[in-house]
């Protein structure tokens, strides 16, 4: 037995052209890499697309990859991720799946409070599937779900969501592991990780899906499966060069940066350029981007990605790092708590929370907006 496992692929993702090219590009190579070792059948595992009604041109984009695969006479298996996943159950993925070029496995039952998962069936294997969903939502579900059963069949679960074992302690909701139904393999992806334990992968992105991810991770990546042996397939398709220029006069800043771009082979690369510094003169508007960005072009980089997010003015009042965008509210929190006091310091974290929860897809906006109000009420004294 002989499959592909991939996942995150977050088709028409990235805003800069470049990159959105890349990105499909990465996903072209993937699947023109699984056609050449000739597996039986491809798994994505959720975040197809980067949304759940993407770009016309990427669909056209994707349609053309997923006919490479049916003209192959290799089957696609998948499930929706939170990105493509919506509460009406109308997406682009239903399209894929009714022009025969994919089957959504996503099938299952609800039974006295549980969710049995139902099989698909393929030569010697039983493929069950459920769906991501936003703000980790399917991970409950996922807690009191069972198989049903398919005697004899060589097991694949496909999952898109966060679980325990891969997250640690970050309290994030995740899938406690031992509460699994048992398969023989265990196709996961949403975490953008290199996780490969036992009998369970996360396939990685297929093309690193924002500025860090560029930094740490550098290239995208997908698994085959051959005969009980899992390897990962690295895709590497442009270098990645990190460039960080220490900065305190936006007035010179913008020799000093193209004369350590000069220093560099830039041709053919990501290029990243990072500033970082307390500045003493001039603003970052100071900074000659337009003039930067066509040097760059004119040393053959493929693309240039900018971060200001760690040059602050010396006269901010909150110095406060603004890179891990992941904590930011908390951050500014602490550091009003640091300078006032007042009644709700012990509520500030319960009404973050609160004000963390997202909108449906295709929920009204006055809905929402009740729905926040509500658990608002919950956390601040009547």
């Amino acid at each position: 037995m002989k499959f592909a496992h991939m996942g995150d692929c977050h088709l028409g993702g990235w805003r800069q052209p470049e990159l959105q090219a890349l990105n499909l590009e990465s996903f072209q190579y993937a699947i023109g890499k699984s056609i050449a070792e000739k597996v039986e059948f491809v798994l994505i595992t959720g975040d197809l697309f980067d949304s759940a009604y993407p770009p016309i041109d990427t669909l056209k984009d994707t349609f053309r990859e997923f006919r490479r695969l049916h003209d192959s006479k290799i089957p696609v298996f998948l499930i929706a991720g939170s990105h493509d996943y919506s509460a009406s159950g109308k997406t682009f993925l239903d399209v894929l799946s009714h022009s025969g070029f994919c089957i959504n496995v996503s099938k299952f039952e609800e039974r006295n409070g549980k969710i049995m998962l139902l099989p698909t069936l393929y030569k010697g294997c039983a493929i069950y599937g459920y769906p991501g969903k936003k703000s980790g939502l399917e991970v409950d579900e996922i807690n009191r779900s069972f198989l049903q059963d398919a005697p004899g069949m060589f097991k694949i679960l496909m999952l898109h969501t966060a679980i325990r074992d891969a997250v640690g302690t970050l309290p994030i909701p995740a899938v406690e592991e031992k509460l699994l139904p048992k398969v023989d393999y265990l196709a996961l992806s949403h975490l953008h990780i290199d996780y490969a334990k036992e009998n369970r992968i996360y396939s990685g992105p297929i093309f690193p899906n924002n500025l860090q991810e560029l930094e740490e991770l550098k290239a995208g990546s997908f698994y085959i499966f051959d005969n009980g042996k899992v390897k990962k397939e690295i895709i590497n398709l442009k270098e990645i060069l990190p460039i960080t220029v220490s900065i305190k006069n936006a007035l010179s800043a913008t020799s000093l940066i193209l004369s350590e771009l000069e220093s560099q082979n830039l041709k053919n690369k990501i290029v990243i350029l990072s500033l970082s510094g307390i500045l003493e003169q001039g603003n970052i508007t100071d900074i000659d981007f337009q003039k930067i960005e066509l040097f760059v072009k004119s040393k053959g980089a493929h693309s240039l990605i900018k971060s200001t997010s760690k040059l602050h003015h010396l006269e901010s009042e909150s110095l406060i790092d603004f890179s891990d965008n992941l904590n930011i509210e908390e951050r500014i929190v602490e550091k009003f708590l640091s300078r006032n006091s007042t009644k709700f310091d012990s509520l500030s974290e319960l009404l973050l929370k609160s004000l963390q929860m997202e909108k449906m897809d295709e929920e009204k906006a006055s809905n929402f907006e009740e729905r926040l109000i509500s658990e608002i009420n919950k956390v601040i004294p009547q």
